[in-house]
């Protein structure tokens, strides 16, 4: 198992991160039992696009209820998934306003907290450089 798989498998390090390359991430999780989703959100303009994407990329169940709560109930639920955990990508993130961005960026690190809670990994990777976060890892040169 590589480094970077057993950090993602570490439900302790749950939360959100940045990194400038997804193929690393998607070379170590393929053929794990975690759950990767790629969330494309270049073009989303205003909440409603944000959460609209983000519902079609986790196939969110008909009862979702299109705003932040709803949005942080489904990221804590996601049992329609079989999986020992979930790592979201999400690519075109510096476009949005930092506003949306920022409650964005709580809701994840909430639904991080509470997977960490039950044992579960859950990574939320801005691959775009958005705002300050922690690094997932380190590239080595």
């Amino acid at each position: 198992m590589s480094k970077l798989l057993q950090r993602l498998s570490d439900a302790a390090r749950s939360g959100v991160y940045r990194t400038s390359r997804s193929d690393e991430i998607l070379d170590a999780t393929k053929d794990s039992a975690l759950r990767v989703a790629r969330i494309a959100l270049s073009g989303a303009t205003g909440k409603d696009a944000v959460l609209t994407r983000i519902a079609q990329a986790l196939a969110f169940p008909h009862w979702f209820g299109g705003n932040w709560d709803a949005l942080e109930d489904c990221l804590s639920d996601l049992s329609w998934f079989k999986a020992a955990g979930h790592v979201l990508l999400f690519e075109g993130t510096a476009a949005l306003p930092a506003d949306e961005r920022g409650i964005l960026i709580d809701v994840l690190a909430a639904a991080a907290a509470s997977w960490a809670e039950r044992g579960r990994p859950f990574f939320a990777v801005f691959l775009d450089g958005a705002p300050p976060l922690p690094e997932l890892y380190r590239v080595r040169k």
